[in-house]
């Protein structure tokens, strides 16, 4: 365990200038030499950027935020970004029945116990429970921590105030939570009970028998995904290779994908393997199982900057595909008489392609004839970053954690 401390903190990025409000235009800067050399008027001085997350945030800022609020991006797919979005931590959340050690596991990794962790038999984390870096150990309901600027917790407020009641942010001084935040989640449980005794939607934010969907909502996130078989020392191990054989077959039908999921195995607690159960062999192979699944927990931050350019692209392509659609009905409505029947000729004819992106009880909320036309500069300005300015980005700043 000492090895993750001691090789994050070797890594650590150096600390870099206050980054600028997303909400304000940066300052125009003369300089002759130019850092990007897309097509578009609008170029970005090399001397205002300083790393990959500030020139995300620029770009963010110059060319695709003026797209998504012309389209109104943020009230279908996904909530404007801000300037906690980008600076956030890598998160490692942890789904799982109740009683699978969870919370022990985060626990064990932090070799303490956080602020309102409670360990037992019976479900007893019964909220979500953000485990972040602080000056010190203190609990932050979840109605204060959404509305705070500096978290990137804004965007659960759409899942209302019984959600937020169930959820808080555990903050404590410690050089791992430095690099990466914890999620700790209530225990899924199995049946029509769960699902009908929640006052949220619990597979809606887990992003859903309500194990097995929450699986299923994971589907599209498989190079994040991380199957552990915890508390494998119990039995012995002819059960044990039982076990992982029918979960390797479980997960290949939920998942639905012809690779092979990587699990594995262990005892993630600071009690010693139970070696009466295990015998000599089992304990060997959890503690290189073990030391895989810390190596892999250390790759975190190095990947987190690049799954954000990717997050980054793809947003873009969805954004870009939202005003497309938005347009095209906005061409489709009338002039003068019958828009309200227009309107709802639309939506009940919607094509599968925008079913994906839009649902047509959204939709109806809204006047077809107040959407935007198709702004071309815009969807330049968008195609222009995507093809010279994030590249060029990649050329002239390295990862900080390579």
């Amino acid at each position: 365990m000492e090895g993750l401390d001691i090789i994050l903190a070797r890594h650590k990025p150096s600390p870099k200038k206050n980054d600028p409000d997303l909400d304000v235009a940066p300052p125009s800067q003369v300089s002759s030499v130019q850092w990007f050399n897309s097509k578009s008027t609008k170029k970005i001085p090399l001397s205002s950027v300083t790393s990959i997350i500030d020139g995300l945030k620029r770009l963010y800022i110059e060319k695709l935020k003026p797209l998504e609020v012309s389209y109104r991006f943020n009230d279908f797919v996904s909530p404007l970004l801000t300037n906690s979005d980008f600076d956030a931590k890598p998160m490692v959340m942890l789904l799982g029945q109740y009683s699978t050690g969870k919370t022990t596991f985060i626990k064990h990794l932090l070799r303490t116990s956080y602020p309102g962790a409670h360990i037992g038999p019976e479900p007893t984390t019964d909220r979500f429970v953000v485990v972040m870096s602080g000056p010190d150990e203190r609990s932050i309901p979840g109605n204060t921590i959404a509305v705070q600027a500096d978290m990137p917790y804004s965007g659960l407020t759409s899942f209302g105030t019984a959600f937020l009641s169930k959820f808080e942010c555990s903050q404590m001084p410690h050089p791992l939570l430095e690099h990466i935040t914890f999620v700790d989640t209530p225990g899924v449980l199995s049946g029509e009970k769960q699902r009908t005794q929640r006052s949220y939607d619990f597979t809606g934010v887990t992003s859903c028998d309500e194990f097995k969907r929450v699986i299923g909502a994971l589907r599209g996130h498989d190079d994040k995904i991380r199957v552990v078989l915890n508390k494998a020392d119990q039995i012995d191990t002819q059960q044990l290779m039982r076990v992982y054989g029918a979960l390797m077959w479980s997960l290949g039908k939920v998942l639905n994908t012809p690779e092979v999921m990587r699990v594995y195995i262990g005892s993630f607690n600071d009690k010693p393997v139970n070696e009466a159960a295990s015998g000599p062999i089992g304990k060997e192979l959890f503690e290189k199982e073990q030391d895989d699944l810390l190596s892999d927990l250390k790759d975190i931050p190095k990947k987190a900057c690049d799954r954000r350019i990717n997050e980054f692209v793809k947003r873009a392509r969805a954004a870009k595909i939202h005003a497309y659609i938005i347009s095209h009905l906005k061409k489709e409505m009338p002039s003068m008489m019958g828009k309200a029947k227009a309107q709802q000729r639309l939506i009940d004819n919607l094509e599968d392609v925008f079913l994906k992106s839009i649902s047509g009880e959204v939709l109806g909320g809204y006047n077809f004839d107040k959407f935007e036309k198709l702004k071309p500069k815009m969807i330049q300005a968008v195609d222009d970053m995507l093809g010279y300015d994030i590249p060029d980005l990649l050329k002239n700043f390295r990862n900080p954690y390579e």
